[in-house]
């Protein structure tokens, strides 16, 4: 089996966390971009050109939610922190997908451009209002906050998705955990 490198993705409150849980829990090399990306912002190099930008770094450390109100409110300052940390982020997720079937979680894979760089993706769908209770529920951010944050993701709804593989998150964990199963034996295949 020659190696591949599968991405998941999927929009805010889809499910993609379960589904890689699910994933390393039946043996599966699973990596992060979320990990990826705190690895990288502890980066002094890159803590400076983020504080260039956009004056949130006090004390050495990032101010996350200043910075998170600063890029979901705004289009262009999103797109500007994204051109400075995704290609770092890129290149140290994909190094480090070694097995012959990698798996990494990357939440922004389209909005980045970067379903290319991988063999194959699959997509964790979920109604959108149970994304949004779903956010809530374990983040504590308001309704506004989450809706702005899916407005500014990748508009899994209304896209060609079906070069992808879809996995549709609508039912228990056992349910879910069935899918993934099916999803992983085709690649075995």
């Amino acid at each position: 089996m020659k190696q591949s490198k599968i991405a998941i993705t999927g929009g805010i409150g889809s499910g993609k966390s379960a589904v890689s849980d699910i994933l390393r829990s039946l043996g599966m090399q699973v990596l992060s971009a979320d990990l990826e990306y705190a690895s990288v912002l502890g980066d002094p190099a890159v803590l400076n050109q983020i504080d260039r930008e956009f004056h949130v770094v006090k004390n050495g450390v990032l101010d996350r939610r200043s910075l998170s109100a600063i890029v979901f409110s705004d289009p262009v300052a999103l797109s500007k922190l994204n051109s400075l940390t995704h290609p770092l982020v890129m290149k140290k997720l994909l190094a480090n997908m070694t097995e012959p079937l990698s798996f990494a979680e990357v939440p922004l894979l389209f909005e980045g451009g970067f379903a290319p760089l991988f063999d194959g993706v699959i997509v964790v769908m979920r109604e959108k209002e149970d994304r949004i209770r779903s956010v809530i529920k374990r983040s504590g951010l308001s309704r506004e906050e989450v809706e702005n944050r899916i407005k500014n993701q990748f508009d899994y709804e209304n896209n060609d998705l079906s070069e992808h593989t879809l996995i549709w998150n609508d039912g228990d964990l056992n349910d879910l955990r069935r899918k993934v199963e099916r999803v992983l034996a085709s690649y075995h295949s």
